[in-house]
This record gives C-alpha cells, sequence and structure tokens, in this order.
C-alpha cells in the first residue's frame, strides 16, 4: 500500500501480461481507459496493482500473491512504484539490452508479491532465480521457437510454426472475402489452446513494416464485442492472422439453424454487436469502419457473447477494393443484419412462396408502414410477446438501411435508440437502391 501523496512522487510501470487472482481485494471498474485506470489506482491509497484486461480496470489491494505472466492472455497490469525507481527516469536504463529488462521485471514482480513474510522471501527466491534462468535461455536462443512478441503483446509466428498447430492446415472453419479460416492449438508453458488461423487472400502489395503496422493497429483495439487478434506471420507470400478461437461458431448458424433461438439471446446478440461498432467507429485510437457486417462475420464466444471478426482488414486488401469513408454513419449491413436477428431469417430467400417476403429489408418496411409487425414473427411468441420493443428494433434498422448515408444515424445512436436512451423518430421509406456500407 502507498502513501497518500501528490501523484508525482509515484508512477505506473508497465508489467505486460501479468495478471493475480481477483479472488479478494480488487474492484472492477468497466468503462475506463488505461490512462483512467492508472490514474484511479495512483489516487487510491489503497490500491498497489491495476490490471487491463477484457476491456475493465481491475484494482488489486495488497496481499499480491500468486501472480503469472501467460502471453496468451491479453492485458498488463500497471503497479505502482515510487518514481525514483521506475526505469523511464533513468536513461541509462532505457539503454540496456532486452535481457536486463526482462530480469529487471521479472525481480519486480517477485519483490511485490512477497509481502512482509520471511517464509515466501524465501519460496520466491528460487520461483524468481527459475525465471531468470528460463529469461536467460530464451534470450540466448536455445528455446528453438522463433516466434517473438511485439508491441501489444502481438505474437510473430513463423509460418512452420502455424502450419504445425494447424497440423498442415488441415480443419477449415470457414471461407470469407479475406481468406480462409483453420482451427488450431498454440501452446505455451503455461497453457494450451484453440485458436483460429486466417489465411489471407488477395493481400495488397506492401512492406513488411506496414503490414506489421497494420496488424498491431488491429490488435491495439480491446473491447469485449471484438474477436481480440492473437499474432500473425508474414513471411513473402504467406500472410496469417491468429486469432483467439470462437467456440459457439458464427452467428449464421445460430441464427438460421432448425429450432429458433430465444428471443433474448437475440436482442443482447444485437446490442453486443452495435456496442462492438460503436467502439470501432467512435472510441479507438484509429476510427476502424466494417464494410462487411453479415451474420457470418460474427462469432459467439462461450457465453454467446457476440465478437465481430473481420474488422481492420480492409488496409490489407488491394488497394482498388479499399473504401475509405470520412463520415462514419450506421451502416446498411448493421440494419439488414438486425431484421436477421429479429426474424431470424436470410436477408434474401429466393425460394419464398409469397414474392412480398423475398427481400428482408423490403417486406418488412411494408410490415411496419401498414401496422402487421406481428406477421415477422408469427411463430416466436416471446417475440410476440415483447411488441414494444420489437417496433423500436424494427424503427432503428429502417433508420440503419436508408439509402441516403446522411439520414442513417452514427453507431453510438444506433446504441443509445437501442437501449431506449434516446427516442426514435418514425423513419422514412427507405429507397429499394442499396449502397456498399
Amino acid at each position: 500500500m502507498h502513501s497518500c501523496e501528490p501523484q508525482d512522487v509515484y508512477v505506473m510501470h508497465d508489467l505486460p501480461s501479468t495478471f493475480w487472482p481477483t479472488s479478494v481485494n480488487y474492484e472492477v471498474l468497466q468503462g475506463l481507459s488505461e490512462d483512467n485506470c492508472s490514474r484511479n489506482c495512483l489516487d487510491d491509497c489503497n490500491c498497489v496493482v491495476a490490471m487491463i484486461y477484457n476491456g475493465g480496470c481491475i484494482k488489486k489491494k495488497l496481499p499480491l500473491s500468486n501472480g503469472r505472466q501467460d502471453w496468451n492472455m491479453y492485458g498488463k497490469a500497471l503497479i505502482i512504484v515510487p518514481k525514483s525507481a521506475d526505469a523511464s527516469e533513468n536513461p541509462a536504463a532505457r539503454d540496456s539490452n532486452a535481457e536486463k529488462k526482462d530480469q529487471k521485471t521479472l525481480v519486480l514482480v517477485g519483490a511485490l508479491l512477497l509481502g512482509s513474510s520471511v517464509f515466501l522471501n524465501f519460496l520466491f527466491v528460487a520461483a524468481i532465480a527459475l525465471l531468470i534462468f528460463y529469461t536467460y535461455r530464451k534470450t540466448h536462443g536455445v528455446i528453438t521457437s522463433t516466434s517473438s512478441i511485439m508491441d501489444g503483446n502481438l505474437r510473430a509466428f513463423t509460418y512452420k510454426e502455424l502450419e504445425e498447430a494447424t497440423d498442415g492446415f488441415r480443419e477449415e472453419l470457414g471461407r470469407g472475402a479475406f481468406g480462409t479460416v483453420y482451427k488450431g492449438i498454440i501452446s505455451s508453458l503455461s497453457s494450451t489452446n484453440y485458436v483460429a488461423i486466417k489465411k489471407l487472400d488477395k493481400v495488397a502489395q506492401q512492406g513488411e513494416k506496414e503490414f506489421k503496422a497494420e496488424a498491431s493497429a488491429i490488435a491495439k483495439t480491446h473491447h469485449k464485442n471484438l474477436v481480440r487478434l492473437l499474432g500473425f506471420c508474414d513471411e513473402g507470400e504467406n500472410k496469417l492472422l491468429v486469432y483467439e478461437f470462437m467456440s459457439n461458431g458464427t452467428l449464421a448458424s445460430f441464427l438460421f439453424g432448425i429450432s429458433r433461438p430465444d428471443w433474448n439471446k437475440r436482442i443482447q446478440i444485437a446490442f453486443g454487436i452495435a456496442r462492438g461498432l460503436m467502439y470501432l467507429h467512435d472510441e479507438c485510437s484509429t476510427q476502424i469502419i466494417h464494410c462487411d457486417i453479415k451474420p457470418p462475420n460474427i462469432l459467439l464466444d462461450d457465453s454467446f457473447t457476440a465478437r465481430i471478426s473481420d474488422f481492420g482488414l480492409a488496409k490489407l486488401l488491394l488497394s482498388d477494393q479499399t473504401l475509405t469513408h470520412t463520415v462514419i454513419r450506421g451502416t446498411r449491413g448493421y440494419g439488414v443484419m438486425l431484421l436477421e436477428i429479429i426474424c431470424c431469417r436470410r436477408s434474401l430467400e429466393m425460394e419464398r412462396e409469397n414474392e412480398e417476403e423475398v427481400i428482408l429489408t423490403d417486406w418488412v418496411y411494408d410490415c411496419y408502414a401498414q401496422r402487421r409487425l406481428n406477421k415477422m414473427i408469427e411463430d416466436d411468441e416471446e417475440a410476440r410477446n415483447d411488441m414494444k420493443r420489437l417496433e423500436r428494433l424494427v424503427m432503428v434498422a429502417i433508420w440503419c438501411i436508408q439509402e441516403d448515408p446522411s439520414l442513417r444515424p452514427t453507431m453510438k445512436k444506433v446504441t443509445q435508440m437501442l437501449e431506449g436512451v434516446v427516442d426514435v423518430s418514425v423513419p422514412p421509406s427507405p429507397s429499394p437502391f442499396s449502397s456498399i456500407c
């Protein structure tokens, strides 16, 4: 526990991929940026470490025990140290080699874990010695793996490593506009995890630094409704991206299966996608527009939380496929997908007996204009018992699919309308013509 001195006495020291269990003496703060999380901890006399994890801020008090480093986990710890002890204040420390930096970080972690117990001191000396030995071996090339950790915990893989991880790219998870996705297994010292490895097609001709910069920019986005990028491979024509694996597949398979999914679960998925898009448009450091929002590009994790995939890839495509937008508006794609979520059907179904129902957007607007929304959910008792919310969601979707982009609301307003924070005005008739986004 640090004393309540002015902030210029203490600083926050970064410990990448370092975590402590949150069983006791912790506080979770949602919606805080890294800077605000750091400042909040500095202002709290009882806070000794702040952890940035899964888009949240976790403040931890003493005792600090059972801390660990795991490069497969995305995030970091910010630990309070006296300003004079911070390496950034010492020019000589900044010039030290990577091995000494790693060892210093390990010693710092170990020292903070000790507390006041002499017995713990004895135990941790052995643990720290083992960690320093491992760091030495890794630095001097004793570890056979050639992968490395870059800024933002983005891991650089060799093509051979990913070929082995996928057993020769054997199990295909899906194909899309950007390439083919395969299931793989990545092992570390502490765990073995499934991953999704995307082999990119039609990649723009750009230098190695540019590709890494784009991948790094994607990796720096972190939100609970985005699929996390873990690493990449850039070896000549072989350009691959490694993502966390989503166990419940795509939104398309969830919506268009044999049985109709739960109404409330579908609505929460729609809300989550909207929040993820709002983050990409308005809240991350670099604005990212996703011009291919559709159910196959939305993945579902263990708890059926929606995760947007394939965002930020436009700049990796050939130049003639790249789109530039100066004003980002709520996408038409989101509006179409919202209607697919509501109706549990695809946007175009040529096999429909009633010709009026073939194009989902046209049919839904007709139902809305004729005040026959119940026709959209005839076999959905849960939705029929929630007609007020159904009407609001349909109205939001109609605003999003307006042909004129200037009429579409921003994703921030879309989210507010969905959640009932702001009123939804009566939407005009959308044009039958569509635009790309």
